[in-house]
């Protein structure tokens, strides 16, 4: 309890700050202004809801607008002998998009390349920028592409693409300036966090959404091999046991990339403001 007010200080975003004595600081997310809008950019249907839907059912929650792009469309992640890769892409495209439907997202894109075989290259690149262009995130997700430990090539190409989109593609206009003629001007991502990295050093406390995490991994039948929602909370029981916190937590790497505004931009603000005082 906070002595100055009485009230529970609660920071459910957090900065994993090491000290010289090894111990733990932590600091809020800088506060993004105006309607506060998401893109999760992820390789295959249900690496999002393993990785951040914790995270995106609290934002949701909050009054977020959501986006997913999902590259591919999982189409060889099976084991069934009788299965082929146009039907499990459909059935894999629909349960990401009742996933999305669990977890409050806007909007699903599925750009539906053949699983294994994504390249980082002009097209996929280009793809991701014309999307932050178009939807134009504060704040994407994505997979950490620079970890150390063993990861499926997908994975290390979608975050890399989406690196490279992010700074400096999105942002300088004379990347792509065909999308100027589609209406599309250029953008600036302000904070990045990269899921599933070895150096995380950013937490979101997802403790009051975990049921709706479950509820939207549960969503991807043909993945999750015949668990239950029963099956989680066993599991939970015994992770709350072994670890001695009730608190649920998604860990990121976190990119900050806001630019100082330009001293026009600030004069512009000014005016408007000034504007809005007179009336």
């Amino acid at each position: 309890m906070s002595k100055k007010n009485g009230k529970k200080s609660e920071k459910k975003h957090q900065r994993i700050v090491p000290t010289p004595l090894g111990n733990v600081a932590a600091e809020p997310l800088p506060p993004i202004e105006g309607p506060s809008t998401a893109m999760v950019i992820m390789a295959h249907p249900d690496d999002a809801e393993f990785l951040c839907s914790g995270t995106v059912a609290k934002w949701c929650a909050e009054g977020w607008d959501v986006y997913y792009v999902v590259v591919t469309g999982g189409d060889k992640g099976t084991h069934d002998p009788t299965m082929h890769p146009e039907k499990l892409a459909a059935i894999r495209e629909e349960e990401q998009r009742e996933a999305c439907r669990v977890l409050g997202v806007k909007e699903c894109i599925l750009l539906g390349y053949p699983d294994g075989f994504t390249v980082d290259d002009e097209e996929l690149r280009g793809q991701i920028v014309g999307l932050l262009r178009k939807y134009r995130p504060e704040v994407v997700i994505t997979w950490e592409a620079f970890r150390g430990s063993f990861n499926h090539r997908d994975h290390r190409t979608v975050g890399l693409a989406t690196s490279d989109a992010i700074y400096p593609l999105v942002r300088d206009r004379l990347f792509y300036p065909h999308h100027e003629e589609d209406g599309l001007q250029s953008h600036q991502v302000n904070e990045v966090l990269l899921a599933g990295s070895d150096n995380a050093d950013y937490i979101v406390d997802i403790t009051d959404h975990w049921e709706t995490k479950v509820d939207a991994i549960l969503c991807h039948t043909s993945q999750v091999g015949g668990r239950t929602k029963e099956d989680f909370l066993k599991m939970r029981k015994e992770q709350m046991k072994r670890e001695k916190t009730k608190r649920i937590e998604e860990r990121f790497r976190r990119w900050s990339i806001r630019r100082p505004a330009r001293p026009e931009n600030e004069e512009k603000k000014g005016k408007k403001e000034a504007a809005k005082t007179a009336t």
